[in-house]
C-alpha cells in the first residue's frame, strides 16, 4: 500500500469485504499500530505524534456511530466540549438534524438511551456528523457513513457529508459509486492491496475493475457487486 493524499482532498476507498479498506483508514488515528513502512501527516509520523494530538485533527465519522447515554445536546457538544449553544445548534442545522431534534418533546435535553438506542440509524448517523462539524478537525474518515438507511434519509446525510468535506483531507469509503464520482483519487483494494487508482472518469476509460464495477452498480451495493463479478 502506498498512497499521498494533498491537503483539502477528497480520497475514496472501494472494494470487497475484507479488502482492508477499515485497516488502512485506522492507521490514521493509531486505532492499529503499524509494524512496517510508515503513516505521516504533514511530514511527521504518526508513531512520534502523541494520541491526543493527532486525534484532535481527525474526526472519524462510521458506519455505525457511538452515542453514549446522554443528552443529544452532550453528544454533539463531546466534539468540542466549550463549544456554546449557538455553535452546537448551527452543527445540528448543518447536519440536517435540528430539525428532528426540534420535534423531540424535550429538544435538545432529550436523552437517547445507551448507543443511542431511542433514535433512528438515520438520526443517530446525524448527530454524528453535527459532532464531527463541532469538532472541525482538518481530516476526515468516512467509514460506509450512508450504509444501512433508506434512500430520503440517504440523501440528508449525503447533503450533511458534503458540507462536512469542504475544505478537509477525507478519507471515504463508500458502498456505492455515485458517491465518490468526484473524488480526486479513488483507490480500488483488493486482498490488501492497490489494484487501481485514478479519478471516476480515468478509471472508467481504463475498462478494468472499477469500470465493471460501474456497470452493475445501479441497484447493488459494491460488496454485492464483487460478489456477481467473482462468480
Amino acid at each position: 500500500i502506498s498512497l499521498h493524499a494533498k491537503p483539502g482532498e477528497m480520497i475514496a476507498l472501494v472494494g470487497p469485504t475484507g479488502a482492508g479498506k477499515s485497516t488502512l483508514v485506522s492507521l490514521m488515528p493509531a486505532f492499529y499500530e503499524y509494524t512496517a513502512g510508515s503513516v505521516s501527516i504533514d511530514g511527521q509520523s504518526v508513531a512520534e505524534t502523541s494520541l491526543t494530538s493527532l486525534r484532535h485533527h481527525i474526526a472519524v465519522v462510521s458506519q455505525e456511530p457511538f452515542l453514549f447515554n446522554g443528552t443529544i445536546r452532550e453528544n454533539i457538544q463531546y466534539g468540542k466540549l466549550d463549544a456554546d449553544d449557538a455553535a452546537i445548534e448551527a452543527a445540528a442545522r448543518a447536519a440536517n438534524c435540528h430539525e428532528f431534534i426540534c420535534a423531540l418533546e424535550d429538544g435538545y435535553e432529550s436523552r437517547v438511551g445507551e448507543r443511542g438506542v431511542k433514535l433512528s440509524v438515520g438520526e443517530k448517523q446525524r448527530v454524528s456528523i453535527a459532532r464531527a462539524l463541532l469538532a472541525d478537525a482538518p481530516i476526515l474518515i468516512l467509514d460506509e457513513a450512508t450504509a444501512s438507511v433508506d434512500t430520503a434519509t440517504e440523501r440528508l446525510i449525503q447533503e450533511a457529508l458534503e458540507r462536512l468535506m469542504q475544505g478537509r483531507t477525507s478519507f471515504v469509503i463508500a458502498h456505492r459509486l455515485s458517491t465518490i464520482r468526484k473524488a480526486d483519487q479513488i483507490l480500488v483494494l483488493r486482498q490488501g492491496a492497490i489494484v487501481e487508482r485514478g479519478t471516476h472518469d480515468s478509471l472508467i476509460d481504463q475498462d478494468g475493475l472499477y469500470a465493471k464495477l460501474a456497470r452493475i452498480q445501479n441497484t447493488t451495493l459494491i460488496e454485492e457487486s464483487f460478489e456477481k463479478l467473482a462468480e
